[in-house]
């Protein structure tokens, strides 16, 4: 199986042309920034014969080159930013063991004996195919989807970045005023290398029906865009924090030619996630993460808006750490702590900077920080992508009692009618409450949960209930336990598991959507071309998590890997037929989530129960008046897990 992704954007007016066959082409016109951004998703299932079957190894590579670049005209009644494009290609052969495709016609096997000009002139001429490929190839296409405050989904924007970095590698050492600095890059080479990016990523593994043969699954994904709009990237990735300027200045414009950069703490652990992901194995990288990576905080986001869960519980663990994991980060004077220098920020535990004592208004107020600074630690140390997100997050701060202003920033509160709780400016001043020191140091009851947020736990239904299964219930439906998990399942080496567990929910959610929709009117283009979009993500999920020496293999059952791998590498069908084969995977994925779910209960839940790191926080939940309980009517479990880990 093989997925391509490819990613056009144009500025607001412009029209873009399809520029291969065989897909449909059409164009698009629309405002706002990144509006006319698409993606395509190509999942090929490709089989090569091999002579041998050799060990093993996570093939990657990347290569710039031209490549498609589409759009498409949204319709006037839904907006652009969530509208699959239809632009598909698909065709499949069935394969036999010797690699040759079947169905060919006749007379190819047998040729005629004799000369066609000795031969009868009545006598057809020969039918001449080129050679097919080896391949069971499907297609779908989708634009890139969009925020309502018009900005890419998370996911796509970091996976943009990684690739964007990985096409530079190896980072080289670019003079800055009178001294070189290591692992950089310049403002010409990533708007250059924007323009047209592929990254392609290979596992190979036997043939489940004929181990002698070798079936390679690829995923591929692609990025084209214009030179102003990839500057408009590279600028947003300035501000999310992903990169900065190597001269040690806080710049805040990415110019189109002539800057040297470097990427953050922050950018580094995007890159290395991406890496491990995909299997990426680069001495570069391993350099740039040193010793340790920060411990950012992982924020959760809404599926269908990308918008982050701000429950009160996720808001309470943000907090914490934004104090200061290892105690507050006071600094012995005003200037230390209002400047500009993120350095302190590195290691993604060290809380805001604080100044010991500051003088407002004829009074001195002690710990004391600015809404500049509070804004800036957000940014580095947690995974927010936008500055709007970060006032948002210390907004309820200041909502929850955790902060309070010492001195507002009436000027700027004038400029923005919404920021009346926090403005994140140098002029405002903020304290930390009693009740934020009661929350800090654990003498303060957490708020309650918000339980709509939680993660669907319908896989829990086929697993015989204990207080481990009920425990592992609770933690995936509170979105703060949540993000303390993934930070210990991080610790522990074993994060994919809770990442396929919450991808294969989003897939099924997303899957069942589909499906309503292209049996309630199987004749509609747009309906099927959301079932081959599902289709699509399912091979990305195979390839990452599944896949026989994928990056991120899961533990299960070795019957459950080889009906995955028989199933993924069969031929898919086309139009309803691509339903079915879409329920007979989903089914699959389910099976392989309850295996998932069985071993994060029986191995990680009580691990994370035990960890003295978490002990504080999780003392505030209920977790030892769980007991084993009975389910009645409870379904079949319908696979088994078996764990090795220590």
């Amino acid at each position: 199986p093989a997925a391509t992704t490819t990613i056009a954007a144009a500025p607001a007016g412009q029209r873009y042309n399809h520029l291969s066959n065989p897909s449909i082409s059409s164009s698009q016109r629309s405002g706002g920034f990144l509006a006319l951004a698409a993606a395509a998703l190509d999942k090929t299932i490709a089989g090569i014969a091999e002579p041998r079957i050799r060990p093993r190894q996570s093939l990657s590579r990347l290569s710039t080159g031209p490549d498609f670049l589409f759009a498409q005209q949204p319709s006037p009644d839904k907006p652009a930013r969530t509208r699959p494009a239809p632009n598909y290609t698909a065709s499949s052969s069935t394969l036999l063991g010797d690699g040759k495709s079947s169905g060919l016609p006749t007379r190819l096997n047998d040729p005629p004996s004799k000369p066609y000009s000795e031969a009868d002139p009545t006598h057809p001429l020969p039918i001449r195919l080129s050679r097919l490929d080896n391949k069971m190839h499907q297609t779908s296409s989708r634009l890139l989807r969009m925020t309502d405050d018009d900005r890419p989904f998370t996911k796509d924007f970091k996976d943009l970045f990684a690739t964007l970095i990985v096409s530079l590698l190896p980072l080289s050492a670019h003079r800055v005023r009178l001294t070189k600095v290591e692992h950089t890059f310049l403002s010409e080479d990533a708007i250059n290398n924007l323009g047209s990016l592929k990254f392609s990523q290979s596992n190979r593994m036997p043939d489940p029906k004929d181990p002698s043969r070798i079936v390679t699954t690829t995923t591929t994904t692609t990025f084209s865009m214009a030179k102003d709009m990839a500057r408009s990237i590279c600028q947003r990735f300035l501000e999310a924090r992903f990169i900065e300027s190597a001269d040690g200045r806080y710049q805040t414009v990415y110019t189109m030619k002539g800057s040297v950069w470097q990427l953050t703490p922050k950018g580094i652990s995007i890159l290395d996630r991406f890496c491990s992901r995909n299997g990426i194995q680069q001495k570069q990288v391993a350099e740039l993460i040193g010793n340790s990576l920060p411990q950012l905080v992982s924020l959760e986001r809404d599926g269908q808006s990308d918008k982050l869960l701000t429950d009160r519980g996720t808001i309470e663990v943000i907090f914490r750490r934004f104090v200061g994991a290892n105690g507050p980060n006071v600094k012995s004077s005003v200037s230390s702590a209002d400047s500009d220098s993120l350095n302190d920020y590195r290691d993604g535990l060290t809380g805001v900077k604080m100044a010991a004592e500051r003088k407002v208004g004829g009074k001195t107020f002690k710990d004391t920080f600015t809404g500049r600074a509070a804004t800036d630690w957000l940014m580095d140390c947690s995974t927010t992508v936008d500055r709007r997100e970060t006032v948002e997050i210390a907004s309820l701060f200041v909502e929850y009692d955790l902060m309070e202003a010492v001195q507002q920033d009436r000027s700027h509160m004038i400029q923005n009618p919404g920021h009346n709780l926090f403005q994140p400016t140098k002029h405002a001043i903020y304290q930390v409450t009693a009740k934020g020191r009661d929350l800090v140091n654990g003498a303060l009851p957490r708020g309650r949960p918000s339980e709509s947020e939680g993660v669907s736990s319908s896989r829990s239904a086929g697993i015989a209930r204990d207080s481990n299964t009920q425990r592992l219930d609770k933690i995936l439906n509170d979105p703060a336990l949540r993000l303390l998990f993934r930070e210990n399942l991080r610790e522990t080496h074993c994060e994919e598991n809770l990442s396929f567990y919450l991808d294969v929910d989003e897939f099924v959610r997303q899957c069942k959507q589909a499906t309503r929709a292209a049996q309630k009117n199987p004749s509609n283009t747009s309906s099927m071309d959301g079932i081959k979009e599902i289709m699509a993500q399912a091979y990305g999920i195979y390839n990452a998590f599944l896949a026989p020496g994928s990056p991120c293999e899961l533990n299960i059952d070795h019957q459950l890997r080889n009906n995955l791998a028989t199933r993924m590498t069969k031929a898919v069908g086309q139009d309803v037929a691509m339903i079915d084969t879409l329920q007979e995977v989903t089914a699959l994925f389910e099976d392989a989530q309850n295996a998932v779910f069985k071993l994060m209960a029986s191995d990680s839940v009580p691990k994370f129960l035990r960890s003295p790191k978490y002990e504080q926080t999780l003392k505030n939940y209920d977790f030892d008046s769980i007991t084993p309980v009975g389910v009645p009517g409870r379904m079949p479990e319908r696979s088994q897990s078996r764990s090795n880990r220590k």
